[in-house]
């Protein structure tokens, strides 16, 4: 299933270039155009859901957070760390309305405390 407006849909289809990471017949990773860490892939599914509240099925969602580790290991970043975000909606800065796993890392985290800055 497919969004034509959608552009991870696009760069799953091949209509938008990207560098590719990993790549199955169920999940796309490839490489953020604006990274924030060293390491920055998005894992997207190949079918279309908005977002982790679209009722995506259990194996399918699940199919998708068992490929962050494989994306990690290829990374480089599986035994040093990593970080796996996943924003939905607009309140949470969801930029691209197609579920899409960030996972970050090869480098040092701030914890977020100003006190371990």
């Amino acid at each position: 299933m497919r969004k034509d407006d959608c552009l991870f849909c696009k760069i799953v289809a091949g209509e938008i270039p990207s560098t590719k990471v990993y790549e199955d017949d169920r999940v796309l990773a490839f490489r953020d155009v604006n990274p924030q860490m060293p390491t920055h892939v998005l894992i997207v599914p190949k079918n279309h859901y908005d977002n982790i509240g679209d009722g995506i099925p259990d194996e399918e969602l699940g199919y998708l957070f068992n490929t962050v580790r494989k994306v990690a290991e290829l990374e480089g970043v599986a035994e040093s760390g990593y970080r796996v975000i996943v924003n939905t909606n607009d309140d949470a800065q969801q930029s691209v309305h197609h579920i899409h796993v960030h996972v970050l890392g090869g480098a040092p985290m701030n914890s977020g405390d100003p006190s371990q800055k």
